[in-house]
């Protein structure tokens, strides 16, 4: 494994998922759990309901209906309000109580997918890269948590039984010789305690103690009420299958493998998010420069259809220039019309990314979204060689490390496979004490004999015979269980084994296709500053042809209006033009940063703000407000 990467799987559980706002918690617990009863006390998990609401931030930026957000904002309040990332928050604390179960059972699956995030109302601001992926496309996620088969692992949670039984039992006896009554009757009281622990060895101890109070209405036994009792021991060891730590616990180890996918899955879902708002937000910049252009549009045809109404009062035009003029104000305005919509569709669709609460924001929906910043394109970019921002991108993807953790858990469980090959071999050792106490029965008619002083006595003789081993048994031997051609459990490790195998080679093309999206997005970003700069260069020419033709209309070189109409026209589409180019380079951009994993560093992004989900940046617009 690579020496960062490595580096980031220890530093992943560090992070303050903790202070998400989302809690697990136990009740008070009762008076009488006290620090010997706290390890048996039934915990009963209560989880905090989901955050419904917006944080404080989304309304501090809104002044006189307007929302005023620059990119820093945007990227705050996605990490604050959108829900994929929130729903991905839980799968942290998820992971953490499977973990907590793990020590009890079997695993669980429960991964979450990486939600693709929000897309803008209309193609104009998307482009493709070289793979023919949407921008933002990549990896798919790991593959979500492992989970597995295999000889059951140990339940270390230790486990406590009491049990009292009270009876009264009358027994008719036709020959009174014994027992000297024609009906016998015991009345018993017996009581039971049991704790048992398995331990992750695949060794398993249990301790009992028993103990019986029995009255009969007989004279024949000197002692009555009789009491006995038994201590037990015992004890026994797994030595083939089910022996040995790299068994017993490597669904413990898997589980915290989990912990650090479902981080890495959060990380993903952030960065995926984060890289979806910045589209929308720069898609809707590009819409509201896109409307501005065509209100010029609007505003240059209707002055010609003015000017070519006032030049034909005169006489000095045809009046088929007013029809051709009237012809572009009506496209014109339909195209404002088009760029109208695309900018309120695109403001729904961010505002819904921004906030919990969708449709029932009632006042949100009047806010109209200003955008602070706007499409800066650098003359050149600072880019690192090839070969180091493919390396960067291996290290640094989450995907990358996710796959490389799910394949470490496939290997821990293929032990457990192997280990299930093996026969049930296993050794136990018991070790009994028995006692026998009581009171002389008053009815006794001496039938058995002199009574024995050593028996007679209370409850505490019959503890004495117990802890001296007075009447001690003992236990011991070994049992094994062969399970002949065992096709289950060799089916089992063949699939297991071919799967490492697969993921081994996943692993590989993962790492190669990481390559491969780091060229094709370096080449895609190269592509969009040049495709930027032609634009630059043909919105440039297309004035000057305007102003060309505007001036041979007005001076008459020309009579026909028709070359200015089309010089509008070309310039319009040209001005579009530019601002898509701008467009597509940011999502070039934002594809490349995704690419070679460097989303979060480029926007400031800190990993423990994204899992607790508040920002302590505040905005400009926050802070004039306070």
């Amino acid at each position: 494994m690579l020496p960062r990467l490595r580096a980031l799987l220890i530093l992943l559980p560090l992070l303050a998922f903790g202070q998400s706002g989302i809690t697990i918690t136990n009740p008070k617990e009762p008076p009488v759990v006290g620090p010997i009863l706290r390890p048996f006390h039934l915990e009963r998990r209560i989880v905090s309901p989901p955050r419904m609401g917006n944080t404080s931030r989304l309304e501090s930026l809104v002044r006189s209906g307007n929302l005023y957000l620059s990119v820093q904002d945007v990227i705050a309040l996605v990490l604050e309000n959108n829900l994929d990332i929130e729903i991905q928050r839980y799968g942290p604390l998820l992971a953490r109580e499977v973990e907590r179960r793990s020590h009890a059972t079997l695993l669980r699956d429960i991964s979450s997918p990486i939600l693709a995030g929000p897309t803008s109302v209309s193609t104009a601001g998307v482009s493709l890269n070289a793979s023919g992926l949407g921008s933002g496309a990549g990896l798919s996620s790991g593959g979500g948590v492992v989970t597995g088969i295999g000889p059951t692992p140990p339940d270390l949670d230790p486990n406590l039984y009491a049990g009292v039984q009270l009876g009264h039992q009358t027994t008719p006896i036709s020959n009174t010789t014994l027992n000297q009554t024609d009906a016998l009757t015991n009345d018993y009281r017996s009581y039971y305690i049991q704790y048992g622990q398995t331990f992750i060895t695949g060794s398993y101890a249990q301790l009992t103690y028993s103990s019986t109070h029995s009255l009969i209405n007989s004279p024949t036994p000197f002692l009555n009420p009789q009491i006995t009792g038994y201590l037990d021991l015992y004890f026994t060891q797994s030595l083939l299958q089910g022996f040995g730590l790299a068994v017993n616990n490597r669904n413990i180890k898997v589980a915290r493998n989990n912990l650090k996918v479902t981080d890495l899955q959060l990380k993903q879902q952030v960065i995926t998010t984060v890289s979806a708002a910045l589209n929308l937000y720069w898609d809707l910049v590009t819409f509201d420069d896109t409307l501005r252009i065509t209100e010029q549009a609007v505003a240059t045809a209707q002055k010609l259809y003015d000017d070519n109404q006032y030049e034909v009062k005169l006489g000095a035009l045809a009046p088929i220039e007013v029809m051709r003029a009237a012809a572009a104000v009506s496209a014109a305005k339909e195209n404002l019309l088009i760029a109208q919509t695309n900018v309120a569709q695109q403001e729904t669709v961010l505002k819904n990314a921004l906030s919990r609460t969708g449709a029932d924001n009632a006042w949100l929906d009047e806010v109209h979204i200003v955008p602070l910043d706007h499409i800066d394109i650098p003359k050149a970019e600072a880019l690192k060689p090839t070969p180091e921002l493919i390396q960067e991108a291996v290290t640094e993807r989450p995907e990358v490390a996710q796959n490389q953790i799910n394949l470490m858990s496939k290997e821990l469980l293929l032990k457990g496979d192997k280990n299930g090959l093996l026969p049930s071999l296993s050794a136990f050792a018991e070790l009994t004490n028995n006692g026998l106490a009581g009171p002389i029965n008053p009815l006794y008619n001496g039938a058995s004999g002199e009574p024995d002083p050593y028996y007679v006595g209370g409850y505490s003789n019959l503890l004495a015979q117990i802890f001296r081993r007075n009447f001690p048994n003992y236990a011991a031997g070994i049992s094994l269980s062969i399970a002949f051609r065992n096709r289950a459990a060799q089916a089992d490790y063949a699939i297991d084994a071919l799967q490492v195998r697969q993921l081994e080679l996943q692993f590989k093309r993962i790492v190669n296709q990481v390559s491969v999206e780091v060229k094709n997005n370096l080449i895609g970003l190269q592509q969009a500053r040049a495709r930027y700069e032609t634009a630059v260069n043909t919105r440039k020419l297309a004035e000057q042809n305007l102003q060309a033709e505007q001036n041979r209309f007005k001076f008459g070189a020309v009579t026909d209006a028709t070359l200015v109409i089309q010089a509008q026209n070309e310039l319009a589409a040209d001005q579009t033009a530019e601002l898509q180019s701008m467009a597509n380079y940011t999502h070039a951009k934002i594809a490349f940063d995704q690419a070679v994993g460097q989303t979060l560093e480029v926007n400031h992004i800190s990993m423990v703000e994204a899992a607790s989900g508040r920002v302590a940046r505040q905005s400009v617009l926050s802070e004039d407000k306070k």
